[in-house]
């Protein structure tokens, strides 16, 4: 039987498991309207309540799934701090990872048991640790950096070039839309960033005739696409379901 997550009664807001054991198929974070959600979808929901990345939403299911896996698919209702403990120790000196993998594994079990099952965990002493790793970054010299460049074809040239002297992200730059970008402040908005928080960057003088080039490129693909009737366009979530036929 599925998981359930009820909505009243003594345990509001708590999972009550049918069974102590997740059936694997139930490890798939895929809704389905004709009945209630499980465990992963639950938590999936959550994340997205909270406004949290994909690229945060799919590490934290990955290793709330690895959690389940390692216990014998155990509920997690049915397991405590030791058992996070277990886990996160396992990752340290068995599968040998990095200080800030454990530390993302932990950080989605807080999630799991804090937002989807609403039991916080205590504090955890008990586990070992991974080193966290220190490196020295690789900085470039401007003449390093402009050899680079010339070895790269656009639109993957533009993109480096963006990141490189605007400080942008690989997903804010490739998010980037026309309105985003304004040439005679020579200002970039980077919308929805880390933490979805929008911010203000300099616009590099160097990429200013790149970026107009790539500017009308656009425009003359969007022109081609409305003459050949392309329906469709990207929009944010919330926009795409407040105008559906947009």
């Amino acid at each position: 039987m599925a998981l359930v997550y009820r909505s009243g009664g003594k345990f509001a807001g708590m999972y009550q498991p049918d069974v102590t054991t997740i059936p694997l198929t139930h490890l798939i974070a895929t809704a389905n309207p004709e009945r209630r959600l499980r465990l992963m979808e639950q938590a999936r929901r959550r994340l997205r309540e909270r406004r949290y990345s994909s690229r945060t939403e799919s590490a934290y299911l990955h290793w709330i799934r690895r959690y389940i896996i390692f216990h014998g698919r155990k509920h997690p209702l049915f397991l405590d701090e030791d058992a996070v403990a277990a886990f996160l120790s396992d990752l340290a000196v068995r599968q040998e990872v990095s200080g800030s993998t454990q530390n993302q594994a932990l950080a989605a079990l807080i999630f799991l048991y804090s937002h989807v099952l609403n039991r916080p965990l205590e504090p955890i002493a008990n586990i070992a640790r991974a080193k966290l790793s220190v490196h020295v970054p690789v900085v470039l010299s401007k003449r390093e950096v402009r050899s680079l460049l010339r070895q790269m074809r656009e639109p993957a040239q533009l993109c480096a070039a963006l990141m490189y002297g605007s400080g942008l992200r690989v997903t804010e730059c490739v998010s980037l839309r026309v309105k985003d970008v304004d040439l005679e402040r020579g200002e970039i908005t980077v919308r929805g960033g880390k933490g979805c928080k929008d911010r203000r960057t300099t616009l590099a003088r160097s990429v200013v005739a790149a970026v107009e080039g790539q500017l009308r490129v656009s425009f003359e693909l969007f022109k081609a696409d409305r003459k050949a009737n392309v329906a469709g366009c990207t929009l944010p979530i919330a926009l795409r379901r407040k105008y559906p036929n947009a």
